[in-house]
């Protein structure tokens, strides 16, 4: 399957909150829906969940109209939505019926999610009497209990700790492995890298990145290098490299040990290389940029961020 959104506008009153919103995702291979906070992400979750009408533009299901009510859309928001006072399992069982499921089947699948994330004992439980992270468990076990075909994850990980982050995880990438379509919206980019081999990051209401990942991470450290030295300071370094190299090199970004660099003009990295051992420089790292997600995010939409908070 292959879910389109194009060119989505939304409008609330005056304020023009998505300007065009256009991506892809297809089953089996699952998107990072990335922004900031007000980007326009759950607003453009809602428009795909049918819960918001856009003022203009379609989502497809390969190729035709996509009309949410022929599709189980498993969705997990960011804010909590069960009921604290009802216990695990009616509640499970509730939703799944909501979702058109007959009550015997939503009951099987109340048990078996119970089971594969391991909360089969508090099924007779109220939600309230649970900690944070199984409340999240038992949320994720409610998105996915009407088998659905498109699942919508907002912030999933939240509360979770590491050995029921890592149950969940399993969790996604059988969904993904079953060839669901499964829309990724996390500001924990580590996880966004761990599944996602697309992304669309929005900002002000506007798709501002999208594609394949490992096409984006190539095309950002494309001609960078990072490089540090175990004699000199970044600070040295860089006074060096600006002395001997000023027209030929680009500092990009440090880390707390390391420099970026872009090389300009052609400049080779053995060039970079033969210049650093011919003044004596001794290296510590010497290889091509890999961009993580974070800065590739922090790239696209940083630059506005900083300059609201000087506003």
């Amino acid at each position: 399957m292959k879910l389109e959104v194009r060119n989505i506008t939304k409008k609330f009153g005056d304020t023009q909150v998505l300007h065009g919103i256009s991506f892809a995702v297809e089953s089996g291979r699952a998107l990072g829906l990335l922004g900031r906070n007000g980007a326009g992400k759950t607003t453009t979750i809602r428009i795909l969940m049918d819960v918001f009408h856009a003022n203009s533009g379609e989502v497809f299901l390969d190729g035709k109209k996509f009309n949410q009510r022929e599709h189980q859309i498993g969705y997990l928001p960011e804010e909590r939505g069960l009921y604290p006072k009802k216990t695990v399992f009616e509640q499970m069982v509730y939703l799944g019926r909501l979702r058109g499921i007959p009550k015997a089947k939503a009951a099987a699948n109340a048990r078996k999610w119970l089971d594969r994330l391991e909360m089969r004992e508090y099924e007779g439980r109220k939600l309230e009497t649970l900690s944070k992270g199984n409340q999240q468990k038992v949320q994720l076990a409610s998105t996915l209990v009407c088998d659905p075909q498109i699942i919508i994850l907002d912030e999933p990980f939240s509360g979770l700790d590491p050995v029921n982050s890592q149950i969940l995880q399993s969790v996604v990438r059988e969904m993904i492995d079953e060839d669901k379509i499964v829309i990724f919206s996390s500001h924990q980019m580590s996880y966004v890298e761990e599944f996602c081999e697309d992304i669309a990051i929005i900002n002000k209401g506007e798709v501002v990145l999208s594609g394949d990942l490992a096409d984006i991470k190539k095309r950002f450290g494309e001609n960078q290098i990072v490089l540090s030295a175990a004699d000199r300071s970044l600070d040295m370094l860089s006074s060096f490299l600006a002395e001997k190299m000023p027209d030929r090199l680009q500092i990009t970004g440090r880390t707390r040990d390391e420099l970026i660099l872009r090389s300009l003009k052609n400049t080779s990295r053995r060039e970079i290389l033969e210049c650093l051992l011919a003044n004596n420089i001794e290296i510590e790292h010497f290889e091509s940029y890999k961009p993580s997600l974070n800065d590739i995010f922090v790239s696209e939409v940083g630059e506005e961020e900083k300059k609201e908070e000087l506003a």
